[in-house]
């Protein structure tokens, strides 16, 4: 493997998600590692990190699979005549040309089934892929580009034998962006059935796709090639709801432009088939209710499938223009929650939905959902929303692609029921502007943006803290009251020791009586450009200590009670701990809870403090609100020690936090 990137000097190891991975530098080339997987490895996508004097990188993926051949790109391979002859069965890791493509000749017999599969965008590759196939001749057999995310894919029945060619290029030919070609003949899963299972109960669904060992027709098709349907036998994991988690082998993006909105409201799991040896995994929705299944016909109006309520059902547009309307009959009066997930769970339609009531009266209609926060993109193609409904009265429920498209492709999850108030939390590194890693300079602090979605109403706080800390490493419990956003600071003593691992941050709140526990899912910054996947899931929040900080932020009290409609005047002290660093120190408001304003302020050269006034609105709620400053300096700074030269580097370091308490305006 060969390293690229920034701050990658001293480099001392990788660090990869699964124990069973490792690396080891190669001694005779800089920047080169020797990666060992162990053969228990389960196929999938894992984050691998870089480790040196600087911290921690950002994660980048390193996919793993079982029976393919890894082959290394060789150029030339630009043109028919050059192209490079690999196996079947093989995986190419391969890097786009600039102004040109990379081409590969294989040896194919009448009758075989092989899926050309080409992973970049799957694996954090900037890379937009395109994919031709030409016969020996040159003739034009298939072409390919957004079939997975931004990545091709050909299904390609082979009509005699012989050589053939696939060619890789980038749509805009830009150069040097890594990609991973599979040529196979192996089992390969379009979509599986149903999309939704009860917790914990045994269940068989069925595979559908190519080359599926004792598969039989399944009546469906995609560009105008049969699948397969083969059987197989799961059974759900029981405590997904209860942590509100999302387990997964593959990462998901290649199904969605979005892998974050593909995720951060979406509690279940992932199921492939070990024993298919298949590629590809697919996301499930675990229900706590029975599952129902949706029945044609139901394509009309007044045609509707009659179901009951909570219902939570797994579905299908199975052809261009199917409308699937279902009938409802309401116990009580109020708020009901519906929920379409369909981009989630790999979908590929933009559904919308409509309510209706007996006497034909559209009363609702639903459409996308989610937050946009800097390089966290939650917004997708989802319906999800609250709808009032009366007792004892039927409604008739219309789910439908927003562009009347249909096929294997295009599955849903319906779920209608009464509200249980609920959040999810996310966090992911504030690095600005690019991907980044966390590292925790000791003496100072760094912070991560918080982004909750509450569902079905959820309104009360949500308080986060920190587990399996190393020593010297600490974070304060952090109340996000009634917000979508906050921040949550990591800081370091002066004598931690240097560290590097895993960190977990949980959610607790309260829906009644009941104490809700959720796992805060990690997220990391991809790409800065637009179109490139923001950012994506990770499942481990890593972090690291090492060296000094230039200087800190505290405030003189981390605890303060102020009535609503009044000023708080705080004061914020500044520890100077380079002792070259003398220059003002900006001070910015960091993610204020709403109903709270703060003006910027200073601490002037050579200053140790000032006084911060923080506003509180006369309507806003009481209780606890916990939120940070971050300062912004000029600190000098060489990378080497013994440089008499230090140029000043921008700085931006957060505060601890502070936690106001509220209380209620005096009337």
């Amino acid at each position: 493997m060969e390293i690229a990137g920034a701050d990658i000097e001293e480099l001392t190891s990788l660090r990869f998600d699964h124990p069973g991975i490792s690396a080891q530098p190669v001694d005779d080339k800089e920047k080169h590692f020797s990666i060992s997987v162990a053969a228990d490895v389960p196929p999938g996508t894992y984050d691998v990190r870089l480790i040196g004097r600087w911290g921690i990188s950002n994660p980048r993926l390193f996919a793993v699979t079982h029976g393919l051949k890894d082959v290394v790109e060789a150029e030339p391979n630009n043109t028919r005549d050059q192209a490079q002859l690999v196996e079947l069965n093989s995986a190419v890791n391969g890097s786009s040309d600039g102004n040109g493509e990379d081409s590969f000749r294989f040896t194919a017999k009448k009758g075989q089934r092989l899926v050309i599969d080409c992973q970049a965008g799957k694996l954090d590759s900037m890379m937009d892929a395109t994919m031709t196939l030409t016969d020996n001749d040159g003739r034009s057999l298939a072409s390919s580009s957004d079939y997975n995310g931004r990545d091709p894919m050909i299904d390609f029945p082979v009509p005699s034998d012989g050589e053939y060619v696939v060619a890789v290029y980038d749509l805009s030919y830009r150069g040097g962006h890594p990609y991973r070609l599979l040529i196979t003949d192996k089992p390969h899963v379009e979509t599986v059935s149903p999309r939704a299972v009860q917790a914990g109960l045994p269940i068989t669904m069925t595979a559908i796709g190519r080359n599926l060992p004792q598969g039989v027709a399944s009546g469906a098709e995609i560009n105008g090639l049969a699948l397969l349907a083969s059987p197989f036998a799961i059974t759900p994991p029981n405590d997904v709801n209860t942590t509100g988690g999302y387990l997964f082998h593959e990462h998901p993006t290649d199904h969605s432009v979005l892998p974050t909105a593909a995720t951060c409201t979406l509690a279940g799991f992932q199921v492939r088939l070990p024993q298919l040896d298949a590629i590809n995994a697919f996301p499930i929705v675990v229900s706590e209710t029975e599952v129902t299944i949706e029945t044609e016909p139901n394509d009309k109006q007044d045609v509707p499938q009659v179901t009951q309520l909570p219902l939570v059902l797994s579905g299908q547009f199975d052809k261009p223009r199917d409308a699937d309307w279902f009938e409802i009959e309401v116990p009580e009066n109020g708020q009901y929650a519906f929920d379409v997930y369909c981009e989630r769970i790999r979908g590929r339609a933009d559904p919308y939905l409509v309510v209706v009531d007996d006497k034909g009266n559209r009363i609702n209609e639903q459409d996308d959902f989610g937050h946009r926060i800097n390089a966290f993109d939650g917004h997708l193609r989802d319906p999800v929303g609250m709808v009032n409904l009366n007792a004892d009265r039927n409604y008739r429920v219309l789910v439908q692609d927003r562009y009347r498209r249909g096929g294997a492709r295009y599955q849903y999850v319906l779920t209608i029921r009464k509200p249980r108030p609920d959040f999810f939390v996310a966090a992911i590194h504030r690095q600005n502007p690019g991907p980044g890693g966390t590292t925790i300079w000791k003496g100072g602090a760094i912070e991560m943006d918080v982004i909750i979605h509450q569902r079905d109403g959820y309104n009360g706080p949500v308080i986060l803290t920190a587990e399996n800390l190393p020593p010297g490493l600490h974070a304060t419990p952090t109340t996000l009251n009634n917000n979508t956003r906050g921040t949550f600071v990591l800081w370091a003593d002066d004598d931690a020791a240097d560290f590097t691992g895993p960190i977990q941050v949980v959610a607790t709140g309260m829906r009644g009586d009941e104490t809700l526990r959720r796992d805060v899912r990690s997220y990391s910054r991809v790409w800065n450009q637009a179109g490139m996947n923001s950012s994506r899931p990770m499942r481990e929040m890593f972090v690291a200590i090492r060296d000094s900080a230039p200087y800190s932020l505290q405030f003189e009290n981390d605890r303060i009670e102020v009535e609503a409609g009044k000023k708080a005047e705080v004061t914020l002290q500044l520890d100077r701990r380079w002792i070259d660093f003398k220059s003002d120190v900006t001070i910015l408001p960091l993610a204020l809870p709403s109903g709270f304003t703060m003006p910027n302020g200073k601490i002037a050269a050579g200053q140790t403090e000032t006084k911060v006034a923080i506003d509180v609105q006369n309507n806003r709620t009481a209780g606890e609100y916990t939120f940070s400053v971050t300062g912004q300096s000029q600190v000098p700074f060489n990378k080497d020690p013994a440089a008499t030269e230090r140029p000043n580097t921008l700085v931006s370091l957060p505060s601890r936090p502070i936690t106001i308490v509220v209380k209620a305006a005096q009337k």
